[in-house]
């Protein structure tokens, strides 16, 4: 099989999955389950990743206090529940990493 072949191959599996969506945007009603189950999608995957992310350190799932990305996270989560603020949130979560970043 040649490489141009096989790279087109590619291009199609990957390019008509993601075009089938836009394609039948307006031509297919959901359902309003759907669209309420659609709403959470955006939260969920930003939760996957930062937690993730916060969990496991050097290949390991850490809970311990040496975990600066956990504990930043862990008080992000607070300060977001509390306030509701976006933008002290994120000042908050940054804050407390570097001080626990130099501190410990």
């Amino acid at each position: 099989m040649s490489n141009s072949l096989f790279i087109v191959g590619m291009v199609a599996l990957t390019f008509i999955p993601r075009y089938i969506p836009f394609l039948l945007a307006g031509k297919i009603a959901l359902p309003q389950w759907a669209k309420r189950a659609l709403h959470y999608v955006p939260i969920a995957v930003l939760t996957a990743i930062v937690s993730q992310a916060s969990l496991i350190q050097q290949g390991a799932v850490q809970f311990d206090i040496a975990n600066h990305h956990l504990l930043a996270a862990s008080v992000s989560f607070l300060v977001a529940l509390t306030t509701r603020h976006m933008f002290l949130t994120i000042s908050i979560g940054l804050v407390v990493f570097a001080l626990a970043r130099w501190l410990l």
